[in-house]
């Protein structure tokens, strides 16, 4: 090992023998007592109010906040964000709305002749971001895919544009999805009928 990594063995034994310096054994005990206060709370707590909790115990003196979350992230210790809800579906618009072709049937004979699609929304690197799927109910594949910061038309006809420069369905593919004003858009039926797929969306209420 010391070979691999240009180590002379003599430094790395030296290393090892010796004692721990006197931040990294009170890192050790500061962990445990985080550990404890996250399991305690169930992840509710972030580095600020675990901070709080830790200067309440009479063998901490002084901790900061900064030390508490640099702990946390290196021992893997999240704090639970709460989820905003965020509305994906707006079907309260004057545009047409297709029959349910799909009548439910959820168990096709063959691959790429029933997709089905929906909006949900992630919590990223970014923050919010909404994401459309468009998964084939043969296989259960997610055949394509968007990722956007809006809810706007281009999120449904670019995750159907995905599928079908992957999959190459042929005409007649139904497509279901809810009742949203995405799916329903001018953009999002030409790109259904350039291709001559069948539109399908459920009754308003049902998932």
């Amino acid at each position: 090992m010391c070979e691999v990594l240009e180590v002379s063995s003599s430094g790395y034994y030296d290393w090892r023998g010796r004692p721990p310096n006197k931040l990294k054994v009170e890192d050790k005990l500061l962990i445990k007592k985080i550990e404890v206060i996250h399991e305690q709370l169930k992840g509710n707590y972030n580095a600020r109010r675990i901070r709080d909790d830790l200067l309440d115990d009479s063998d901490v003196s002084c901790v900061s906040r900064q030390r508490v979350a640099r702990l946390m992230r290196e021992e893997g210790l999240e704090c639970k964000r709460r989820k905003k809800f965020k509305t994906t579906t707006n079907s309260d618009h004057d545009k047409a709305v297709a029959p349910g072709l799909l009548k439910r049937d959820f168990s096709p004979a063959k691959p790429d002749k029933s997709y089905v699609s929906d909006i949900t929304y992630i919590w990223t690197s970014e923050g919010w971001l909404y994401l459309a799927v468009v998964i084939d109910l043969f296989s259960r594949i997610v055949v394509g895919w968007s990722l956007s910061s809006r809810r706007y038309t281009a999120i449904v006809t670019g995750a159907l544009g995905m599928a079908i420069a992957n999959r190459r369905p042929a005409a007649e593919l139904i497509h279901h999805s809810d009742r949203g004003v995405q799916y329903a858009s001018g953009g999002f039926q030409r790109l259904l009928k350039q291709h001559g797929y069948q539109c399908s969306m459920s009754r308003k209420g049902n998932c």
